[in-house]
C-alpha cells in the first residue's frame, strides 16, 4: 500500500513563504523512479495542476499562476518531494496535494493535503 502525507501548510501573510513536503511510504514503495506532482484546489473550485518534476529530478514544470514564485525538486534517498512556495499571494490559498506519476497525465496515490491560507 502506497502512502503520502503531505505537511508544511499554514497560515501566511501575502508575501510570506512556506515549505510543503510530501512523504511517501509502503512495503516496497519508492518514488524514485515516477515522476510526482504537485496539485491544488481553492473552496469552491476544481483541482488545478501546479508543478511537476520529473523522476531524476531534471525536469520541470509550473502552471503559470505560480512559475517564478514555486520551487519543486526531490529527494530520493527520503522519498520525499517538497513545494517551495514564495510571494504567496491570497489566491493561493488551497489545499495542497501531491500524486505520483504514474502514466502520461495520471496521478494517483494522493495524499489527505496540506491546507495554505495566505491572508491579504
Amino acid at each position: 500500500q502506497v502512502q503520502l502525507v503531505e505537511s508544511g501548510g499554514g497560515l501566511v501573510q501575502a508575501g510570506g513563504s512556506l515549505r510543503l513536503s510530501c512523504a511517501a511510504s509502503g512495503r516496497t514503495f519508492s518514488i524514485s523512479t515516477y515522476a510526482m506532482g504537485w496539485f491544488r484546489q481553492a473552496p469552491g473550485k476544481e483541482r488545478e495542476f501546479v508543478a511537476r518534476i520529473s523522476w531524476t529530478g531534471a525536469i520541470t514544470r509550473y502552471s503559470d499562476s505560480v512559475k517564478g514564485r514555486f520551487t519543486i525538486s526531490r529527494d530520493n534517498a527520503k522519498n520525499t518531494v517538497y513545494l517551495q512556495a514564495n510571494s504567496l499571494k491570497p489566491e493561493d490559498t488551497a489545499v495542497y496535494y501531491c500524486a505520483v506519476q504514474i502514466a502520461s497525465s495520471v496521478y494517483e496515490y494522493w495524499g489527505q493535503g496540506t491546507q495554505v491560507t495566505v491572508s491579504s
